[in-house]
């Protein structure tokens, strides 16, 4: 690691961060909240936050593709999505859920504003985010796709949008 220029667990929670926060909407797989746990990480994300029955740590298989992030990657569990968006309102993020809906915009035009602070909800993998929680975020963002099939597994489209937006918001 010492070759690789990597950071210690101390001095990832003592850096700056990407504005942003992950929400997890019900997400079912552990080794889904596993990886998206190591995205943030990659991305120095502010926080993740894992509402209904999103898995918490320790688990076995969140730690499996996890691999360390959970040590480093500030979270909190809310019973409900809901609670925790309109917490993050309370605090003054615009939050987007990333969801195909009529009135999305395409990842490629989102922008945030200077000085926003942002988040993303990522939905279930059946039943994507929660209606009563899309009606409560400032918008929706979608990946533009140009294959037969129409959504991305959720970690996969996690780290998509993760990766996007973090390049958006300047680390001068």
């Amino acid at each position: 690691m010492d070759e690789l220029g990597r950071v210690s667990t101390e001095e990832f929670k003592e850096q700056e961060k990407t504005p942003l926060v992950v929400v997890l909407d019900n997400v079912r797989s552990m080794y889904n909240v596993g990886s998206l746990f190591r995205t943030c990480d990659g991305f120095a994300v502010e926080a993740l936050y894992l509402c209904g029955i999103t898995a918490c740590p320790p688990h076995k298989e969140i730690s499996k593709t996890a691999l360390g992030a959970t040590e480093s990657v500030c979270w909190k569990h809310f019973d409900s999505t809901v609670e925790a968006v309109n917490d993050l309102k309370a605090q003054g993020y615009r939050v987007w859920a990333v969801e195909q809906v009529d009135t999305s915009v395409s990842l490629e035009e989102y922008a945030p504003a200077k000085g926003e602070k942002a988040a993303i909800v990522l939905g279930n993998e059946v039943f994507g985010v929660d209606d009563e929680v899309l009606a409560l975020c400032d918008g929706a963002i979608e990946i533009p796709q140009y294959g037969t099939k129409h959504s991305f597994n959720v970690s996969v489209a996690g780290a998509i949008v993760i990766w996007e937006i973090s390049k958006k918001f300047s680390r001068d």
